[in-house]
């Protein structure tokens, strides 16, 4: 895998991943440029905190002007093509990566003008300050990822490595998280195949919630919660849907959503930066794995719904009760009907589950590749 590092127009920073002939060798990339009139990015996001709750809310207005659901041949994530409107990426590409440029977290934005809102004692704010970039999988517009060469998800997981590593090393960045939305339903507004990390200048809520729960359990008992909750699951076997020599998958015992999979490293890792080249290329192989099973999970669903997302350790206090995993899930509880959270989830936090977990991971065993999905 070749990385070459450009600029665009505006100075947002593009970079390129290849592994294929003529990107691999620099040939088809070095001499790429942005011909755009672009003006720099102006994000005005600030974070407001929530005294209620004891979370962070960020308030980046400026993001309801970006790119909703643009024509195919408007696709600004697909390579810049003669006579059709100029994209964010010049030339062809293998893997490519860029600053957002409708970013909820930015580098250079400006604190408030006070530390508390209205001077008021209890509503402390910040600047949403840290970075948001997007990953293209593929420069074709037409190819899920699920449906990419097990080689091409390889490079992509380089190139999530090689980013949370950079990220993580960011003054201010205290977690990393890479994850991908596919589908209209969830709210995707570019059919584009990517992924998108955000780099958050706080520790989120629900890795201060697992945090929290850690600690105790450490307390209680000495051990990491998350690697004696994939222990009991590989024990009880119920809710298991694979396990290879480096990885495995379960549907979690408390699984909220109506089709859910959480894929774990057999060893300890922190982040995606601790794998080794065999974790890694096998786990290649299980992330195609995985999604050609949620598209075989619904008879008449070819394409399903599904939010990706690696859940990785944060960079600073709390690191050591991290653990790396992969958790997928989709808000389709039937063919073509969604769950929606309202009242007793949206409002009050209280989860009703629309399927039993038990039933999740046998349909997911039963749709393996080479098994007849009916």
């Amino acid at each position: 895998m070749r990385k070459t590092t450009t600029a665009l127009a505006d100075g947002r920073e593009l970079i390129y991943f290849d592994d294929t002939a003529p990107y691999a060798d620099g040939s088809a990339t070095r001499e790429l440029r942005d011909n755009r009139t672009l003006d720099a990015v102006a994000s005005t996001g600030t974070m407001r905190y929530d005294v209620l709750t004891g979370e962070w809310v960020t308030l980046a207005s400026h993001r309801n002007a970006r790119t909703f659901q643009p024509a195919a041949a408007e696709c600004p994530l697909c390579p810049t093509r003669p006579g059709l409107p100029a994209t964010e990426i010049p030339g062809d590409y293998d893997v490519a990566v860029f600053e957002n440029r409708f970013p909820s977290f930015a580098s250079g934005v400006a604190e408030p003008g006070a530390d508390h809102l209205d001077g008021e004692p209890l509503w402390p704010q910040r600047a949403a300050a840290g970075r948001c970039e997007v990953v293209c999988f593929t420069s074709d517009h037409d190819v899920d990822f699920a449906r990419l060469p097990v080689s091409r998800v390889r490079t992509v997981l380089g190139a999530l490595v090689d980013r949370t590593r950079a990220l993580s090393a960011s003054p201010g960045v205290a977690q990393v998280f890479c994850f991908e939305n596919r589908g209209a339903e969830i709210g995707v507004t570019l059919d584009h195949p990517h992924g998108q990390i955000y780099a958050y200048p706080t520790v989120t809520p629900r890795t201060e919630a697992l945090l929290r729960q850690s600690r105790a359990h450490r307390a209680r008992t000495g051990g990491n919660l998350l690697r004696d909750v994939m222990d009991a699951e590989r024990r009880a076997g119920t809710r298991m849907v694979f396990e290879g020599e480096h990885w495995c998958a379960y549907v979690p015992a408390a699984a909220r959503w109506p089709v859910e999979l959480h894929v774990a490293p057999l060893r300890d890792v922190a982040d995606l930066t601790e794998l080794t080249d065999p974790e890694l290329e096998e786990l290649a192989g299980v992330y195609v794995d995985v999604l050609g099973r949620l598209d075989r999970y619904f008879d008449g669903v070819e394409r399903l719904p599904y939010i990706a997302g690696w859940h990785q350790a944060p960079v600073g206090d709390g690191r050591e009760l991290g653990r790396l995993y992969l958790q997928v899930f989709s808000l389709m509880r039937s063919p073509h009907r969604m769950k929606y959270l309202a009242g007793s989830e949206s409002a009050m936090g209280a989860w009703i589950s629309d399927a039993a977990p038990e039933s999740i991971a046998a349909r997911l065993r039963d749709v393996a590749p080479g098994r007849s999905a009916s």
